[in-house]
């Protein structure tokens, strides 16, 4: 066989591997990120579920005083959340 006639069968198989392949390196390249981009998201969850804790907590302290105010005005003994 001639070098041409090896040549032209590569040349054809090439344009076609390029678009086939982009799947897989997107595959590949996302499968890389993915700790990233898991520990990003866990963290960012792990934020907003501190925040809504906190205001929780907050709104649960204010309500306490003001029935321990209530209680105190009303002669009864103090009352508690946490119980």
């Amino acid at each position: 066989m001639s070098p041409i006639a090896l040549a032209a069968p590569i040349a054809l198989a090439a344009p076609i591997a390029g678009p086939l392949s982009r799947p897989l390196r997107r595959v590949v390249r996302d499968a890389r990120a993915w700790p990233v981009t898991a520990q990003l998201r866990a963290r960012r969850n792990a934020m907003v579920a501190l925040t809504e804790c906190t205001a929780r907590r907050a709104e649960r302290e204010e309500v306490e005083a003001f029935l321990t105010d209530l209680a105190r005005g009303r002669g009864d003994r103090a009352v508690s959340l946490h119980a």
